[in-house]
């Protein structure tokens, strides 16, 4: 029996994941990439806070925060498509919806663009993208770890420092990101242990916990 789909909720926290339907890649080129990071920045970045990300050839890994619920409202009533909630004073149970959609608009538009530019169609990404709920404080440190070495995982490379298409680097240099880094940090203690807790990462029982 399939079990219920996971609500989308204002302040939780949660590790968001998907796949390219079929044998296709997501990302094919440098420019594939940016071009994703620019449309989640317009989609996604308005309804959540984002901790972490990674990239890869055929699949992606996010860690986000819900924002709240005024954040949302005020988003929504700027949405000029959205005239029909602009008296809402609250959005009572709609944040699910209203972040599921935008996830979805982020996929749909990044496809169309794809499929565009390599004359292809269909689908790129599987019908569903996965989320899972994460509630203390050691899944936090311990999930960002997981996403910073999924391309060490799959063997694309050696360290989480040589891909580029992840939120590692901006967590390692200082300058203006819209990664939450701060607040993240304060889970690990120290940048020390930042370094620590990744390389002693186990990738396979880490992968049984945040996509199980």
């Amino acid at each position: 029996m399939a079990q219920p789909r996971i609500t989308l909720e204002s302040g939780n926290t949660y590790h968001i994941w998907t796949h390219a339907n079929g044998n296709d890649n997501l990302f094919r080129c440098k420019d594939n990439y940016r071009y994703f990071l620019e449309r989640y920045q317009h989609h996604v970045h308005p309804v959540v806070e984002t901790f972490a990300y990674c990239l890869m050839p055929n699949h992606l890994h996010l860690m986000v925060r819900v924002r709240k619920e005024d954040e949302i409202l005020e988003f929504i009533r700027k949405k000029k498509n959205k005239p029909n909630l602009q008296g809402l004073a609250d959005l009572g149970g709609l944040e699910n919806r209203i972040v599921s959609q935008q996830f979805s608009n982020l996929f749909n538009s990044y496809t169309k663009s794809i499929n565009k530019k390599y004359d292809r169609k269909g689908s790129l990404f599987i019908p569903n993208f996965r989320r899972k709920l994460i509630d203390s404080d050691e899944y936090f440190v311990r999930l960002i770890a997981y996403i910073h070495n999924n391309p060490v995982h799959h063997g694309f490379v050696k360290t989480p420092n040589n891909w580029p298409f992840s939120s590692w680097h901006s967590y390692l240099f200082d300058k203006t990101t819209n990664i939450s880094k701060q607040e993240a940090l304060k889970w690990f203690g120290t940048k020390k242990n930042f370094s620590v807790i990744h390389n002693q990462l186990n990738q396979e029982k880490m992968r049984a916990l945040f996509e199980g």
